[in-house]
């Protein structure tokens, strides 16, 4: 007979655990055995969303750990088997406000909504509308990654996320295969990025995230990346996340991605610019943002610059200069002076 857990208002024991400025994690392990189903609920409504929760048995090993970038709330889910309700009477108290995009890790999940069903299996991507009633029920121990996206960020009508939910994304081809490792390594390593990198990680998940939905959605090609814009795209996110190695080179780029030095360079031709011009742009900005995030004689260029893969604070200097036509130190004064973002 599967126990099952009452709404949270029966149930008014707020969760505990370990946190860092961003990072949360919860865990019923914290708990004695006997109360572990009960906090996982609670744990559940105050990081996600409200549901039922139920299992076979009278205890629950899980933990969820949670992080937020930018405009993303990332929880990394791992659970014993057991089934999820997203009940209307939770729907009604007005929690909710955003599109979860999920990654099955491992295990699977069963799932249900508007009027239909899928198995999601590891590498699988499932969309789940907050504000309509789901089920998702886990066979086995399973680990999940759910992203919180809010909804007006992904530009999708209401008659749009109902043609996405209920479906399995297959990581087979395509944007679904660039996405999938990408929520992926971006929730394995949420806690490991400053603010503004952070911030900056969100937009461009973001925006694959909202592609992946519009070539669900059947998009016509024209507004949808090609090959080699799918490439392009999956060399930006490498790029962006091996910034601080100053041997960012275009072989190093080429061989992490199988392609020869002449086509990378041609990937990015139509942009008018090269990858070692990208590259630097990518730096400097980050830089620019770190600097000014950063509270006065907290930190030095050179600490800055390296961080962000210049190899001197002489070579720093240099590219600051050509690019903004003035010295890191003179346009750090001049923002602060005049209170001027980034």
């Amino acid at each position: 007979m599967p126990t099952a857990i009452d709404s949270y208002e029966e149930r008014r024991r707020r969760p505990t655990g370990s946190a860092s400025e961003r990072t949360r994690v919860l865990t019923t392990r914290s708990v004695p055995p006997d109360e572990s189903l009960e906090y996982w609920h609670d744990a559940v409504f105050d990081t996600l969303v409200g549901m039922d929760i139920a299992t076979d048995g009278r205890t629950y090993d899980a933990t969820l750990r949670t992080d937020r970038l930018g405009d993303l709330r990332i929880t990394t889910v791992e659970a014993d088997p057991g089934q999820v309700h997203r009940a209307p009477r939770f729907i009604a108290r007005g929690d909710g406000q955003e599109i979860f995009v999920a990654v099955q890790s491992t295990g699977r999940a069963q799932v249900e909504q508007d009027g239909r069903s899928t198995e999601l299996r590891a590498g699988d991507i499932g969309f789940f509308e907050t504000v309509r009633p789901f089920r998702t029920t886990y066979p086995e121990r399973f680990r999940m990654k759910i992203f919180a996206v809010p909804r007006q960020l992904l530009d999708l009508s209401e008659a749009d996320v109902r043609q996405i939910t209920g479906r399995a994304v297959h990581p087979s081809g395509g944007l679904a295969a660039l996405l999938a490792p990408v929520l992926e390594r971006l929730a394995d390593t949420s806690g490991s990025y400053t603010t503004p990198t952070a911030e900056r990680l969100a937009g461009s998940v973001i925006d694959l995230v909202a592609a992946t939905a519009a070539g669900q959605l059947g998009a016509e090609p024209a507004e949808l990346p090609g090959a080699d814009g799918v490439l392009l795209l999956r060399v930006k996110t490498y790029i962006r996340w091996h910034l601080s190695n100053p041997g960012l080179a275009p072989s190093v780029i080429a061989g992490a991605h199988g392609i020869s030095v002449r086509y990378l360079h041609r990937l990015f031709e139509a942009e008018g610019r090269t990858v070692c011009q990208w590259i630097r742009e990518q730096r400097l900005r980050e830089c620019r943002r770190e600097l000014v995030a950063q509270p006065p004689g907290s930190v030095s260029l050179g600490q800055v610059a390296r961080r962000w893969g210049f190899a001197s604070p002489a070579g720093f200097g240099k590219a600051f200069r050509n690019s903004f036509g003035m010295s890191p130190t003179d346009w750090l004064d001049r923002v602060r002076a005049a209170g001027e973002p980034c």
